[in-house]
């Protein structure tokens, strides 16, 4: 059940991260470049949470569980 709490969280970090993100690339439309465009992305709270919440995710849904027998 803790798992299944955990990976709800992750998804709705990196997705809240990853809109935000791509709501960031319209920044290379008004002439960012690529490398300004990673500059100012890195030191935005939205890339860690995409990042924690990947990592959590992924942390979840990888992790094995001992199985009880009977």
């Amino acid at each position: 059940m803790i798992r299944i709490f955990i990976i709800l969280i992750g998804l709705c970090l990196a997705v809240a991260g990853g809109i935000s993100l791509l709501a960031y690339l319209n920044l290379l439309r008004t002439g960012y470049h690529f490398l300004s465009y990673l500059q100012f992305i890195i030191v935005r709270i939205e890339f860690y949470l995409f990042v924690f919440g990947s990592l959590l995710t992924i942390g979840a849904l990888s992790h094995q569980t001992k199985e009880k027998r009977k």
